[in-house]
């Protein structure tokens, strides 16, 4: 008798292989161009919510005199928020705003919470997230970086003067000219006025490292930076 002949399985060849992947690679690629800008769309409707809820932290921290802030020329917070906000449109004193994980039982000398480095955890037990503005040259802001939650918005500062007819309108940047006076003002204290007018454009930054920061790439980026994602009209008081 003949025995039945062995089932034999046979798999895929080379060609059939390689037109599987390319069959896929279309795919993937009809995907990306279909979703890709909605999925830009979705990443940047986070960003303006989040921006939206951290204006508020801007305008409080302007005036808000932290112990190490002190200077000759800074003795109050509107001292403060002059200066800031003049200074902005420079790239070594730009202004940022951003949250943290903070550790709620440690704080540093000018009163905000050490940042929590390491990943995990409970929020509201193991760390707050804490939001915050700082400058470029704040060495604290870097040390923030390592325990970031979310996006780094670079604030672009414009102060609103009055001109007529048109009312409200953005200055020069780098200027605070006194309203009452319509000359520039050097310092808080030739600013007579009692209320600076200033709109902050948030920008988000592609990158959220110290190299980004403290290398060649945000300097390049801050010369060319416009087309904010989120603006707001704000105001600090003496």
């Amino acid at each position: 008798m003949t025995p039945p002949p062995t089932s034999r399985r046979r798999g895929f060849t080379l060609l059939e292989t390689v037109i599987a992947i390319g069959v896929l690679a279309v795919l993937l690629t009809a995907f990306m161009y279909a979703f890709g800008p909605a999925m830009s769309g979705i990443r940047r409707s986070i960003n303006i919510q989040e921006a939206d809820r951290l204006a508020s932290t801007l305008e409080s921290e302007l005036t808000t005199l932290r112990t190490g802030q002190q200077t000759a020329d800074i003795k109050t917070g509107f001292d403060k928020a002059f200066q800031w906000v003049m200074q902005a449109s420079e790239p070594t004193t730009a202004l940022f705003v951003y949250q943290y994980r903070g550790d709620p039982s440690k704080h540093r000398t000018d009163s905000t919470l050490s940042p929590v480095t390491k990943r995990g955890g409970v929020a509201g037990k193991d760390y707050i997230v804490q939001p915050m503005v700082r400058r470029l040259s704040d060495p604290l802001f870097l040390k923030d970086l390592e325990a970031l939650e979310g996006t780094v918005f670079f604030i672009k500062c414009t102060q609103l003067v009055f001109n007529g007819d048109k009312g409200l309108i953005a200055g020069t940047a780098g200027t605070i000219v006194d309203p009452q006076l319509g000359t520039p003002a050097a310092s808080p204290d030739e600013y007579k006025d009692a209320v600076i007018a200033f709109s902050a454009e948030f920008h988000s930054m592609p990158a959220n490292n110290e190299a980004y920061f403290t290398g060649p790439e945000f300097k390049k980026r801050f010369k060319i930076i416009k087309n904010p994602i989120f603006t707001r009209n704000l105001a600090v008081r003496r």
